[in-house]
């Protein structure tokens, strides 16, 4: 391994987990990409490797803090047990269903799903900012709320 392409894995790593603990994505949405068009790996290649990370205890500093926080609760935790046993068994068979089927069939099964989410997701925080900026456009405002300077 040369060194430039460690420097590279470091930054996929780091970037992917720093977006992991601020948003929750990292495998699929950055890594798998990362690996294709930084790396040159193929899609099936990208996405074996992208899942070796999960082996470990992956991001369980960034659930210390959400926990710290207050944002993560026993019923919370449960959830969490609950879906990383049913993330075991759904992984299995689809890396099964993957593995017969085209890479470029998974590429664009992979691509329209990541489309699919990113405009779910614009639209949603599109539309939450709109209303957020309604709201704070009708609170009342008092005389003694401005600054007369």
């Amino acid at each position: 391994m040369t060194t430039t392409t460690l420097f590279l894995l470091v930054l996929i790593g780091l970037f992917a987990g720093a977006m992991s603990g601020f948003v929750g994505i990292g495998g699929g949405v950055i890594m798998v990409p990362a690996l294709i068009y930084v790396m040159g790996l193929s899609q099936m290649e990208a996405q074996g490797t992208s899942l070796i990370l999960m082996l470990p205890p992956i991001g369980i500093m960034a659930v210390m803090n959400y926990h710290k926080a207050g944002h993560l609760n026993n019923t919370l935790v449960v959830y969490g047990i609950v879906i990383a046993i049913a993330f075991i068994v759904g992984g299995y068979f689809g890396s099964k269903w993957a593995i017969r089927l085209s890479e470029s069939v998974v590429k664009l099964v992979f691509g329209i799903l990541m489309l699919y989410i990113s405009v779910k997701m614009i639209y949603g925080g599109y539309k939450s900012y709109i209303d957020e900026k309604r709201n704070l456009s009708e609170l009342p405002i008092s005389a003694s709320d401005v600054d007369s300077d």
